[in-house]
């Protein structure tokens, strides 16, 4: 219903920066919660952080907290992932969602490959 792209993935070494875009077309997001989700090879999905609408509230998990910062740009109807000193093991495809009775409308996600 709300088809959401993910760009900005790819790799770099440790320590780098990445700025991860997901936006949507169509519908406005400006009235949902919006997360960020990762999934490592082997490993289940975990999310990242999420934000609120007006993107007053935001929301990390531990292993990226500190690094990582969400924010979103209603107006242009797109929210981000940077993604600062950067450790092999944020190696995963990236996700974002809309929330809406649970986590929806999915986007089909962008790899991330951080080397030593």
């Amino acid at each position: 219903q709300v088809p959401l792209v993910e760009s900005g993935g790819g790799s770099v070494q440790a320590g780098g920066s990445l700025r991860l875009s997901c936006a949507a077309s169509g519908r406005t997001l400006s009235g949902n919660i919006m997360g960020w989700f990762r999934q490592a090879p082997g490993k289940e999905r975990e999310p990242v952080g999420n934000i609120s609408p007006s993107g007053d509230r935001v929301n990390y998990a531990e292993p990226v907290q500190g690094r990582y910062i969400i924010s979103r740009d209603n107006h242009k109807n797109t929210v981000y992932l940077q993604m600062n000193s950067l450790k092999p093991e944020d190696t995963a495809v990236y996700y974002c969602a809309v929330y809406l009775m649970g986590w929806k409308f999915w986007g089909q996600g962008t790899q991330v490959t951080v080397s030593p």
